[in-house]
């Protein structure tokens, strides 16, 4: 494993770990230079973000998994510059020769031809009509969205088509789309869910560091409500005993936000977001790593990941038990322990071939 860097304001990862899987180069940072480095220089410089533009061919990602509420989804980016150290997409970035660890939130892609391949796809003769999800791998509403809105693009597109879609943030931007989101949700046609972690802000930052405020969040979810868009709170990851001292409160405060309902998910660490994990588990709380580490393997068959279809969602064993059990209490008690609505299907209208785009 590689050393660890300096540690970057407002960065999540603390290595910038390779890809075992991919075969990426290794590399090691040199100590007794980073020891001069340090005395010299003082604390490292702000990483700052760099986006690249990606040409896509297609832009509806398919997945056949039982355990996922949808069989489709668009990711208008790659990486995310939330900086979440938990995220279950990091391994992504191998794929481009890329760390999972600094190189996942601060060198990311963006897809700016997304809203036109988007059109294409539905113009197919044989498209069949189902809810698109976006923030699935990465955060639609990440800080790039900001300049780049491609996210808003893309629901432009199927508010048009009157084409259903969910969407998943943890940001609080998505409150920019309520023109368009609030019109598709008076007619079946769209949800949301604000993912919020943690209420402590010190332990939001250390956690997702880019990731807005965890009151922003809630006024969020509020904000939605107001407008008439269904909206959800998911309470994920829970990382044992790092945040889910928290669960009952965050139940209340989404309710009390006006959210219809919540779900949650324990930490997931899949490929090499394990390392990058317990490297952060070390610089940030390295009076209990090693009692969140057996805690996650508890729920995790013995090991740091289960990637079984289901149990991967849930977890296994007393402490995922006890979890469920807290959350239902919660839930019932908060009047969350609701299923999502089903969203209509029946309106969709393919959009105008190029043709009629020039009347």
């Amino acid at each position: 494993m590689p050393q660890p860097i300096a540690k970057r304001p407002v960065r999540g990862a603390t290595v910038n770990t390779e890809s075992q899987r991919f075969k990426l180069p290794h590399t090691e940072a040199d100590g007794d230079w980073l020891d001069a480095c340090g005395a010299i220089d003082g604390a490292a410089p702000p990483l700052r973000t760099s986006v690249t533009v990606e040409q896509a061919r297609t832009i509806i990602s398919r997945n056949t998994s039982p355990d996922i509420g949808f069989d489709r989804s668009i990711n208008p980016y790659r990486g995310c510059e939330h900086g979440c150290i938990y995220c279950f997409a990091r391994p992504t970035h191998a794929f481009h020769d890329l760390s999972p660890g600094l190189d996942f939130e601060s060198r990311l892609f963006a897809k700016p031809n997304a809203a036109a391949l988007l059109r294409a796809e539905l113009r197919k003769p044989g498209y069949t009509v189902a809810p698109i999800a976006l923030g699935t791998n990465t955060d639609p509403y990440q800080p790039i969205e900001s300049e780049w809105r491609i996210t808003r693009s893309i629901i432009q597109v199927l508010a048009e088509t009157r084409h259903p879609l969910t969407i998943t943030t943890k940001s609080d931007r998505v409150v920019r789309d309520i023109d368009l989101l609030a019109p598709m949700a008076a007619e079946g046609l769209a949800g949301v869910a604000l993912s919020i972690t943690s209420l402590d802000p010190k332990i939001a930052a250390t956690i997702e560091p880019r990731a807005p405020h965890p009151e922003r969040r809630l006024k969020a979810v509020r904000a939605l409500a107001d407008a008439g868009v269904p909206v959800y709170v998911s309470i994920a990851p829970i990382i044992p005993a790092i945040t889910d001292h928290e669960l009952e409160h965050l139940v209340e405060r989404a309710a009390e936000a006006g959210a219809r309902a919540c779900f949650f998910i324990p930490v997931r660490l899949p490929h090499e977001v394990a390392p990058l994990f317990r490297a952060w588990l070390d610089a940030h709380f390295p009076d209990r790593a090693a009692r969140v580490m057996a805690t996650i393997r508890a729920l995790r068959g013995g090991k740091d990941n289960d990637p079984e279809f289901f149990s991967r969602m849930r977890g296994t064993g007393p402490w995922a038990e006890l979890m469920r059990t807290r959350f239902l209490i919660a839930t019932r008690k908060h009047g969350l322990a609701r299923r999502s609505a089903p969203l209509r299907t029946d309106l969709f209208r393919p959009p105008a071939g190029p043709q009629g785009e020039l009347f």
